[in-house]
């Protein structure tokens, strides 16, 4: 039976929300159950319900319907959230978690105390609440506070769904303008793009046209060129050629291009973006990529030396006293790298997996050492400085942590303010986006050793910019690559096949242990299969912990057999619903005690320096009453988070291969399905495989594989940094 006609007016439902049985994250779309007082069973509603919680009473507009597999259902167009006007229902609202200080042991006693008068004495005589047992002053104030800030919220949402906002959107920009909220959204809406996370041009686009600015208008076109330039920026472009960002705007604002000139030269006369001849930069992008070719330039040919002793070393005798040191020797390739890091001061250090640059490292570190050098370790993550530390028997950081980055993302050191180091080295540079590699460099100081070390054949930075890449294109720059294959790393079956990858042959399976296929050609069966590999057949096989030593990585994030999906089957494998123990969802997403998660943008507020995109962790408490969430990173140090920040994380029992960079797990496992056709390249499929020490499981479709292999990837990004060195 089809819904009533839309030409009716929409019913008005109102319920409890008791339990979301289905949210789809990147639609909104939400299958729930409601308790209604008409009824004994609770009832099916269908929408988008994004940002409601178990335990709020709804207003549901929309219209009954029938469906022929799960029945009668109410198709929901929009809701708003009432206040309950029964006991139980006000004890299952403040219980929920919805105000901060109160869970269900306060909600029961409050309500108990105060019956149906609970939201008036909250809301008018508040100082009342330390009449009920265990409510002191202290927690009595939070309730407080949260209430009015809850009820602010509200009345910002009840604007904000009118202009086709979500709720946690809502509560975004709340904390972003407090009271101005629906100022700003009337009368600025795309600022809302450049200074709300999670808010990009299209849902500032659509904010404007419900307030009724124009389809044309100037401020629409230069929000559109802006947003089309931060979108190159996510995609890893530091610029972009002026007539393809003309005429993407274009399709993307659906204008005349005729309007976009006019508006691209006032975006330049206002600063908004720099033109350099035909190349138009985004500023932060423009500034970075100036000042990181000239630092270099500068670092290169500072006359200081900080270790002057390797200038007229006797190598004979440094390398034997090495030997001797290290129970090896090194090639002449290795030798060629020691001597040009401990005597120039910019180098480079690049090649493949099993070609000695971890012991090359190690052997530079050792001579510095030896000679007292201040030596400083650093690299791009958690788990890549872990590694390095380990690897040299120094100590090793991330950049941010080594730079003290505040909160804004300024950095304690930098050109005035020096790191003390005479050696710096700079492990996994493949990762080292523009800014980032700019910040580091900025903050090296005169005379001291600068190496950059990484495989350059793998995948780019996340961010904007191939740093590594251009520096290698740059001529001025000293390099080293090494080439040798070490025989004890020829016996990997790892090693072996991301050589024969990286070279355009597919790889080989018949007498490896380390490296299998489990052929599949149906995407969702992949899913599956997956999920079984890597929490039954590796840790019985293995004897790996399926959690902690195995990680899958995925092509995409989207699809049966993309991260998304994959996350949502590992965490009913490995941290199902258990009664009694708490949760949090989010969107399409539910956390629980024991997930492994990740952060999923920088934020410099949190932490001792800040938390960044690509953090990843295990979630160790979760508070509804505090409406907090503990995460325990990589790192070893304990974030809290709060309910209306948890759109920071994701689950990471899967990840796409871009996340993997700078990680090593002893276990890989990597679907490949053709539905990830066009993501389906060889440095990709290149990067995933050297992410594994000790394993590699691929789960899919041959023809998959084989489209992987011979791809080469996508074209080089629109960087200026090799030219601005004098390539």
């Amino acid at each position: 039976m089809p819904p009533e006609s839309p030409a009716r007016p929409p019913h008005v439902l109102e319920a409890v929300l008791e339990r979301l049985t289905y949210v789809n994250e990147e639609t909104g779309y939400t299958v729930a159950r409601v308790a209604h007082k008409s009824s004994t069973d609770l009832l099916t509603v269908v929408g988008s319900l994004l940002g409601a919680q178990p335990g709020e009473s709804l207003r549901l507009s929309g219209w009954w319907s029938s469906h022929p597999q799960y029945g009668r259902q109410f198709e929901v167009v929009s809701y708003t959230t009432v206040l309950p006007a029964t006991i139980q229902g006000l004890r299952r609202y403040l219980g929920s978690g919805l105000v901060k200080g109160i869970g269900p042991v306060f909600a029961e006693r409050i309500v108990d105390h105060f019956g149906l008068d609970t939201l008036e004495i909250i809301e008018t005589a508040p100082e009342r609440l330390v009449e009920v047992a265990g409510l002191g002053p202290k927690r009595t104030k939070k309730i407080t506070a949260a209430w009015a800030e809850q009820k602010a919220i509200k009345e910002v949402m009840v604007f904000l769904q009118g202009v086709g906002v979500s709720t946690s959107i809502a509560v975004r920009i709340y904390k972003k303008y407090g009271d101005a909220s629906i100022s700003v959204v009337k009368n600025s809406p795309y600022k809302l793009a450049a200074d709300v996370w999670g808010i990009g041009f299209k849902t500032a686009d659509t904010i404007a046209q419900a307030v009724g600015i124009p389809h044309d208008s100037p401020e629409r076109v230069k929000a559109g060129l802006q947003y089309t330039l931060s979108q190159a920026t996510d995609n890893g472009h530091c610029f972009l050629p002026a007539p393809e960002l003309m005429a993407d705007a274009a399709t993307i604002l659906d204008v005349p291009g005729s309007l976009i000139p006019t508006c691209l030269d006032e975006l330049v006369e206002e600063e908004g973006v720099v033109r350099e001849d035909d190349d138009v930069y985004l500023v932060p992008f423009h500034r970075a990529e100036q000042s990181l070719s000239s630092t270099l330039i500068r670092l290169l040919h500072d006359k200081a030396d900080r270790m002057p002793h390797f200038a007229d070393v006797d190598w004979a005798r440094a390398l034997a006293w090495l030997r001797q040191r290290t129970s090896n020797s090194l090639a002449p390739e290795q030798e060629q790298a020691v001597r040009l890091a401990l005597t120039s001061k910019v180098a480079v250090l690049t090649g493949g997996p099993g070609c000695g640059k971890s012991f090359t490292v190690r052997s530079i570190v050792e001579l510095a050492a030896a000679k007292q050098a201040k030596i400083q370790l650093v690299a791009p993550t958690g788990r890549a400085a872990k590694r390095l530390a380990e690897l040299t028997g120094h100590p090793a950081a991330t950049v941010h942590r080594l730079l003290k980055l505040q909160p804004g993302g300024d950095a304690t050191f930098d050109r005035d303010n020096p790191l003390d180091a005479d050696l710096v080295v700079v492990d996994e540079a493949s990762m080292l986006d523009l800014i980032l590699a700019n910040k580091l460099v900025k903050a090296i100081p005169p005379g001291a050793h600068l190496l950059l070390v990484g495989d350059v054949d793998q995948l780019p930075s996340v961010g904007a910019g191939e740093v590594l890449r251009d520096l290698l294109a740059a001529e001025v720059i000293p390099r080293v690559r090494l080439t040798q294959i070490f025989r004890q790393a020829a016996e990997s079956g790892v090693v072996t096949n991301a050589h024969r990858v990286n070279k355009g042959r597919p790889p080989v399976f018949d007498g490896m242990r380390d490296f299998f296929l489990f052929p599949c050609d149906d995407t969702e069966a992949t899913a599956g299969l997956t999920v079984d590999v890597a929490c039954t057949r590796i840790p019985r096989k293995f004897g790996l912990d399926p959690r902690r030593d195995v990680q899958i990585l995925t092509p995409m994030h989207r699809g049966p057999a993309g991260a998304g999906a994959l996350n949502t089957l590992l965490q009913q494998q490995l941290t199902p619903a258990r009664d009694g123990l708490p949760e949090r969802r989010v969107g399409g997403r539910v956390f629980r005690v024991g997930d492994k998660v990740t952060q999923i943008r920088n934020n410099y507020d949190k932490g001792v320096a800040g938390v960044f995109n690509g953090t990843v962790g295990v979630v160790t408490g979760l508070s509804p009453e505090e409406q907090t969430l503990s995460v325990r990173t990589d790192e070893d140090e304990l974030i809290d988070y709060d309910f209306d920040e948890l759109d920071e994380l994701a689950h990471a029992y899967a990840i796409t291969i871009h996340r993997s960079q700078g990680s090593e797990y002893p276990a890989v496992v990597i679907p490949l399905t053709t539905s990830a056709w066009m993501m389906l390249q060889r440095n990709l499929l290149y990067t995933a495989i050297t992410r594994a020490k000790r394993l590699v499981v691929l789960v899919g479709s041959r023809r998959a594989l084989a489209a992987a292999v011979r791809t080469v990837g996508a074209g080089r990004r629109h960087t200026a940094l090799a030219r601005r060195l004098g390539s």
